[in-house]
Formats: C-alpha cells, sequence, structure tokens
C-alpha cells in the first residue's frame, strides 16, 4: 500500500526530534556521573525513533474510530477489575495464605508484592479484554452495553442501509454507492448471509448460482474501501421469526433504511413505519419514457421478425420494432410509437417511420 507523503514527512520530523533529543542528552550529561557519549545518544535516539516507527507501520489499519472503540473497551475493562478489587477478592487470596506464611516465620513484605502482582495481572487482563471485544465489536452494540442510548450516526456517512438477500444477489448496490446516489453504512444480516450459504448448497443449478452471484457481490463490497459493510449479528427485540419480519426489527432498532427488490416487503416495511430503497422502483424511475404518439430517433441494427421490420433498441434495452423499415438498417431514423407491449423481458414499442 502506498504510504501518503505527508506520514513521511511525519516519520522524517519524528526521526530528526528524538536525534535532537539523544544529542540534547549527551550534551547535558558532559562531565556528570551519567556522562552519555554523542555516538551513543545519537544511536539511542536512532532506536527509539526506528522502535515507535515499526510500531506505527503495524497499526497502519488502525484508524482514530478504531483508537476511541478501544479506548471505550479498556476502561469498562478496567472499572471491571477495580469493582474485583473492592469485594476485596485478592484480599480472600492474602487470608488464605495468610496462615501458611506466619507459620513459617515468612515477613509480610512478599505477601504485599503478591497483593501487587495479583492487582497488576488483575487489571492488565481485564483492561485487555474489554480492548480486544469493543474492537471485535460494532458500533451498533453499544446501543445494547447502554440499554437505550444509541450514538448517533456520522452526518456525513449517512442513515445504514441494511440488505436483503435480493438486494445483495442483485448486484448493483456497489455501482449506486460509488456513484454518489446513496450513502451510508452498509449492514447485512446474518441470517441473510446464513440464507445464501444455504441457497450456494442448492440441488439447484440456477439457485446456486444466483448465490454465488451474492457471494461475489458481498466480497466486492467488503474489498471496497470507500464503502463501509459490516455483519449484524444481534437478534431483533422483536418479530414472528420470518426473514421480513427480522430485517424489518432490525431496521427500526437501528434505524436504518430497508434496501430490497420485493413488493410486498415494501409494502409491509412502509406500513411498519421503516424507510425502504427499491431497486426496482429506481430502475423504473429511470427508464425513459415510451408513450404512444412519442416521435425520437433510434438506429436501426438488425431485421424484426417479419421481412418488412427492423429492429432497434433504446439506451434503456428496450426493443422497438419499426414496420417497413427494413431497407433503412444500419442508418438512423425518426420513427413515431403506435402501440407498446408490456413483456416479461421488458418493454417492447412498435414505431412507423416518421
Amino acid at each position: 500500500m502506498r504510504t501518503h507523503p505527508s506520514i513521511n514527512i511525519a516519520r522524517l520530523t519524528y526521526l530528526l526530534v528524538c536525534e535532537g533529543v539523544g544529542v540534547a542528552i549527551a550534551i547535558g550529561t558532559r562531565n556528570t556521573p551519567f556522562e552519555v557519549s554523542l555516538s551513543t545518544g545519537i544511536l539511542a535516539g536512532l532506536a527509539v525513533a526506528v522502535f515507535f516507527i515499526w510500531m506505527e507501520t503495524l497499526m497502519r489499519g488502525f484508524t482514530l474510530r478504531g483508537f476511541s472503540t478501544a479506548t471505550f473497551g479498556l476502561g469498562v475493562g478496567l472499572l471491571c477489575a477495580w469493582l474485583l478489587t473492592r469485594v476485596q477478592l485478592t484480599g480472600l487470596l492474602e487470608i488464605a495464605i495468610r496462615d501458611s506464611l506466619d507459620a513459617n516465620g515468612v515477613p509480610d513484605a512478599p505477601l504485599n508484592a503478591l497483593r501487587l502482582c495479583l492487582d497488576t495481572a488483575l487489571y492488565a487482563s481485564f483492561g485487555f479484554l474489554g480492548t480486544v471485544l469493543s474492537l471485535r465489536g460494532n458500533r451498533d452494540d453499544f446501543a445494547f452495553v447502554i440499554p437505550y442510548v444509541r450514538f448517533r450516526q456520522d452526518t456525513a456517512s449517512g442513515q445504514p442501509v441494511v440488505l436483503d438477500a435480493e438486494a445483495v444477489i442483485d448486484g448493483r448496490v456497489l455501482g449506486i454507492l460509488r456513484s454518489g446516489f446513496l450513502h451510508g453504512r452498509l449492514i447485512v444480516p446474518r441470517f441473510v448471509l446464513n440464507a445464501l450459504q444455504d441457497q450456494a448448497k442448492s440441488a439447484s443449478a440456477q439457485e446456486r448460482h444466483r448465490a454465488q452471484r451474492g457471494l461475489d457481490a458481498l466480497d466486492d463490497l467488503k474489498q471496497a474501501r470507500e464503502i463501509q459493510i459490516s455483519i449484524h449479528d444481534t437478534a431483533p427485540v422483536e418479530g414472528d421469526g420470518s426473514q421480513e419480519a427480522q430485517l424489518i426489527e432490525i431496521s427500526k432498532v437501528l434505524g436504518a433504511r430497508l434496501l430490497t427488490l420485493d413488493p410486498n416487503l415494501t409494502k409491509i416495511a412502509k406500513l411498519r413505519g421503516v424507510d425502504v430503497l427499491n431497486l426496482l422502483d429506481l430502475d423504473e424511475a429511470l427508464k425513459p419514457a415510451v408513450a404512444i404518439g412519442q416521435r425520437f430517433r433510434i438506429a436501426l441494427v438488425r431485421g424484426g421478425r417479419e421481412d418488412h421490420q427492423a429492429v432497434g433498441y433504446l439506451s434503456d434495452g428496450s426493443m422497438v420494432v419499426v414496420n417497413h423499415a427494413a431497407p433503412k438498417i444500419g442508418t438512423t431514423c425518426d420513427v413515431t410509437v403506435v402501440t407498446t407491449l408490456q413483456t416479461s423481458s421488458g418493454l417492447m414499442a412498435f414505431a412507423e417511420l416518421s
């Protein structure tokens, strides 16, 4: 991964500062019992700078948001350790071994050192566990750590979007997000991912192909650095157990919009007060309107079913059959729509030469 030039400048500045501190220590300790040679100061400054720059490269993927999350988890872990020390957990161990120490004539100093070691290990262990658990979770989990309290979504990131299986399989979400028409962090419920994995093992070749396409689309979304996507593991608060009900409940709990292609789910979600984005509605809105009597220019590319017909296509792929235009194949002509027909593959229009 290419490093940003400003980061290299910061590293170089830090290296020079460490070298300057090393030289200053060498000069400041001259003619003292703690005298440090100039070469030792320079090498020590270089060693410190290299160590921390190496640590910084290991934390390349650790963002400020991750740091704040880790800090919160560390605080929770230390709080738990402090509560355990308040109930004298280490004191119980001290009582258990004090009699043995007194019987052997051992002074209290080792006992105090042992207690200090136990306290240190307790704080370090709980701090580590709290930090790791917070980094493994996501911001929505804080709503369950602190009941009825949720962190407000960043206005720049937009409202989160929950995807159902059909929206994942469709595969157009990545292009819509990259185009800038849709913003927000994507959330895929765990049961949607499980359903895709089960479908990938189906006996039907068509179902396997659809599921594999959805899994590939999820992988593309995960690899896109400009898109935030997470798998939601928390079960909804209520619902009848169906996937549709769970999707609606998760959207309500997270305050998210629901992205789907299912018209029935769209209607139910709207009745439940959930914002719904239906890709079919978007696709229908982007289709050019073709009405009877409309006149436009179109390129005729091939012959039709009848000998006198020529066929052209609109920008959305809709077929336009032009009567008595076979001699015009390979040219662009003005046509007038005389009738339209909605088929399973899309809209078909019949036109005459203008």
